[in-house]
């Protein structure tokens, strides 16, 4: 029963009406500053269901705002009012309102082998080619879902839109996992949070009994590495989202942390404290081994594993200051941007001290945090060391963690002394800074993979 149902699950919409290829496109180029405007009239709906067609509306509206752009157009200036998905809309009377694409939906319910879903079906219109636009190759979608999965419907429309109308990969349909803080600052209490992408549905994972840092998703969604004090001993966990069961990673008998999943989710890469200096090393999940890939005297941490999983990046005061240096995966020497062979070359050279890098799902950028008079900020840098450019700064930004499309980077930020962090996200043309909201304070978010 519940394979055919699944079947239905975020179906597409079957065509009805020939498309073709359509013109409006966003640039998003890093000299674009007019968003590009778009109509999302609210979705048609019967009865009860017209406020959950609202919510779908809106949350699919916040998405496409919030990514700085478009521009939605608002309903005081629609023209034309008898929309319907299955018919084409007056082009004149939206060109009028200078809107360049329109989003027609309707929201209705189905029961499939005695189960209710929700459904979501949407058209995009390309205003000026007067047109519909593909979606994934069909002139429309529709997807299914049970009714409390309702936000992630939205999501994954708001997804389709974004990706048809940019070209790029989503990423809303997504979780962050961070550190939610309450309690003085003398006596803090961390514990693991999970929520949307847009912060909405925060659940806790953690009591909060002991304190947890540095939360990190591996690549299936299903488990979380993090650092715990549990016992007084700051260890590596890893932590089932689905069971809730958690277990420390590995019989280390010093102090482990700083980890991160491997890029195919076998591995966790992780720093350990041996008689005062740090390391890096690689646990296999599925043999249970541990293999070393640093040895070093300095302090070698914070491991970020490239999307081919051949090299790694990491922190590193070798040189006389952290800094950020890159290594191939097996330790093998490798040609160093600034000539010769190593083992691990340095890619920073700027003023200031690197921290916490982080390489690109594309596998072109490396974001980091730097601090500099006194100041941090969130900035990205080619793998090749070239090209450094800061996003942000203020008194505090620490932390950052990339979407899963590699456009957005997630931080935490303290405004002033004592003011607490919260979490942000700025774009890779640091234009787009926005506040993302949570309960409490927030510290070391994650970004998940496109949820399945």
């Amino acid at each position: 029963m519940m394979k055919s149902i699944a079947a239905y699950l975020f179906a597409a919409l079957v065509a009805v009406i020939p498309a073709a290829t359509a013109q409006v496109t966003v640039n998003i180029s890093e000299g674009t500053l007019k968003p590009t405007p778009i109509a999302i009239p609210v979705f048609e709906a019967e009865g009860a269901d017209r406020q959950l067609a609202t919510d779908i509306t809106s949350v699919i509206q916040n998405d496409l705002l919030s990514t700085g752009l478009f521009e939605i157009t608002p309903q005081s200036a629609f023209i034309q009012r008898d929309l319907s998905i299955n018919t084409q809309p007056r082009f004149a009377d939206w060109k009028i309102i200078q809107t360049d694409a329109l989003v027609v939906g309707e929201v209705d319910r189905v029961t499939i082998e005695g189960v209710e879903f929700i459904r979501a079906s949407v058209r995009l219109w390309d205003v000026y080619g007067e047109e519909v636009m593909r979606l994934e190759g069909q002139a429309g979608r529709r997807f299914t879902a049970k009714p409390e999965d309702w936000r992630r419907i939205a999501h994954k429309i708001a997804d389709t839109i974004y990706a048809r109308l940019t070209g790029e990969d989503p990423y809303f349909d997504s979780r962050i996992v961070y550190v939610a803080e309450t309690g003085p600052k003398d006596d803090r209490t961390k514990r693991l949070a999970i929520m949307d992408s847009d912060g909405a549905n925060v659940k806790y994972l953690t009591s909060g009994t002991f304190t947890v840092l540095t939360p990190r998703f591996s690549p299936s969604n299903q488990q979380i590495t993090y650092m715990s004090f549990e016992n007084n001993r700051p260890r590596v966990y890893l932590f089932d989202i689905q069971s809730g069961r958690q277990e420390v990673l590995g019989n280390f008998q010093s102090m482990t942390f700083a980890p991160r999943f491997s890029r195919d989710g076998q591995s966790v890469l992780l720093t350990q404290a041996v008689n005062g200096n740090s390391d890096i090393y690689l646990r296999d999940l599925v043999t249970q081994s541990t293999r070393r890939l640093t040895d070093h005297p300095a302090i070698d941490t914070s491991p970020s594993m490239s999307p081919n999983g051949r090299q790694i990046v990491f922190n590193s005061d070798r040189g006389g200051s952290p800094q950020l240096y890159v290594m191939n995966t097996d330790g093998s020497p490798l040609t160093c941007p600034s000539g010769g062979r190593d083992t691990a070359c340095r890619i920073t050279f700027g003023s200031g001290r690197y921290s916490t890098p982080v390489w690109s799902p594309r596998g072109d950028l490396i974001a980091f945090t730097k601090q500099s008079r006194g100041r941090f900020s969130i900035g990205v840098i080619g793998t090749d060391g070239e090209g450094e450019r800061v996003l942000t700064e203020s008194y505090l930004d620490e932390g950052p963690e990339w979407s899963p499309n590699g456009r957005v980077i997630t931080f935490f930020r303290e405004r002033a002394p004592g003011a607490g962090p919260q979490l942000w996200s700025v774009d890779l043309t640091g234009r787009n800074l926005r506040q993302i909201p949570t309960p409490t304070q927030a510290s070391d978010p994650a970004w998940s993979p496109l949820l399945n």
